[in-house]
């Protein structure tokens, strides 16, 4: 085993580690012999050790990366792990850091805090800011280790790309709040509330309603449980008519949403007590709804075309 500190490995990377350890080691004899230290010798110290640690890093994933090439067939090129965005469980095409300290690839990241989390998908920290920095060390070696395998580089994912593939953790959380459904009263509410703006915001989250049976029955259980319109509360109700509205928007969804056999009673309560934005939402939905043909003779059967027109009447009185 060496002594130097530095994990044995690539020759070059060695031979760099130990000529950045000489230079670090007078620099530290230059400041503890010094009255008065200067700023930028500890700055020089500090980048120093920096550099330091990333080839060590860097040395220590190589020899990963060898045992694993050896360790299959030519042509294999299954992914080392250390390159696989913990959200997408792919390759990272722009992996950046998070203020955890975990890397992951930009797009996914970036879709979870879009999403209002605010959290560490992996290690579930709480973050102190949503500053993403570029990890330029992990993107050197996904290109080296993509061109020993003879593999193109994938271009990274756009910002407006409509990416619908659904990830483990959107799945697992979808399922945590539709559970919330059946708790308490609090629960329901920012269960709601938080399904509202990530049913907006993100594709996967609608199509997760069509994946999953039962789910929209699950989601309006709260309403569906109150027997008076005394027993609504209007903040909840305009937050689950709003996601319904939301999910009906997603082509795959509206023949499902319109025939699970509460949504257009409910939607017909909502027009008939919601509030103002709840019942133009509930309009909305049944509008939304009707764009497909079979959804339209539901709809005119229900009667739910009455309060609709006269919601109309009233908005134009």
């Amino acid at each position: 085993m060496t002594k130097s500190g530095v994990v044995e490995g690539d020759p070059s990377v060695v031979a760099k580690a130990m000529e950045l350890k000489r230079g670090l080691q007078k620099l530290v004899k230059v400041i503890a012999d010094e009255d008065d230290v200067s700023i930028e010798a500890v700055d020089k110290a500090q980048k120093m050790l920096c550099a330091l640690r990333e080839l060590k890093v860097k040395n220590s994933v190589s020899m990963k990366l060898c045992d694993h090439h050896y360790g299959h067939e030519m042509g294999s090129a299954a992914i080392p792990e250390e390159f696989k965005c913990p959200l997408s469980k792919e390759l990272m095409r722009d992996p950046v850091i998070i203020a955890s300290g975990q890397t992951y690839d930009r797009f996914f990241v970036e879709r979870w805090l879009n999403a209002g989390n605010r959290t560490c998908p992996h290690t579930q920290q709480v973050l102190t800011n949503k500053i993403i920095v570029p990890n330029n060390l992990i993107r050197e070696m996904i290109s080296q280790w993509c061109k020993n395998e003879g593999i193109k580089l994938p271009h990274p994912i756009r910002e407006d790309a409509d990416v619908d593939g659904v990830i483990e953790v959107d799945r697992n959380h979808f399922c945590s709040l539709l559970k919330k459904m059946s708790s308490t009263l609090s629960d329901q509410k920012a269960a709601a509330k938080e399904l509202r703006l990530l049913t907006k915001k993100l594709p996967s989250f609608r199509a997760l309603f069509g994946e999953s049976h039962g789910s929209v029955s699950q989601l309006l259980s709260p309403l569906s449980e109150s027997k008076r319109v005394s027993e609504l509360h209007p903040d909840l109700q305009e937050d689950l008519i709003t996601t319904l509205l939301n999910l009906s928007i997603h082509d795959n969804n509206k023949k499902l949403v319109a025939e699970t056999p509460m949504v257009i009673p409910l939607l017909m309560d909502a027009l008939r007590c919601g509030t103002i934005a709840t019942r133009s939402n509930a309009a909305a939905a049944l509008f939304t709804l009707s764009a497909l043909d079979s959804n339209k003779e539901l709809i005119g059967q229900s009667g739910a075309l009455t309060p609709l027109i006269d919601l109309l009447d009233k908005g134009h009185s």
